[in-house]
């Protein structure tokens, strides 16, 4: 694997520690067995952005899901 700085001049320890990020996430992904589902993270979580229900469709629907109740 190698590893090339494009920009900047970072530190040797500022590059170890990224080297132990790109390390240690290539070694929890070789664990996984070969075709198995990765998991998904909190981000990419669908619940996170429409954490409430939306308003019912109706003619005034409009005007409640923008304003705060």
């Amino acid at each position: 694997m190698n590893i090339k700085v494009l920009r900047g001049n970072p530190t040797p320890e500022e590059l170890a520690a990224a080297l132990a990020v790109v390390r240690a996430r290539a070694a929890a992904a070789s664990t996984l067995p070969p075709g198995a589902p990765t998991p998904r993270d909190s981000w990419s979580d669908p619940a996170r952005i429409a954490a409430q229900r939306l308003p019912q469709p109706g003619p005034t629907t409009w005007s409640r899901t923008y304003w705060p109740s």
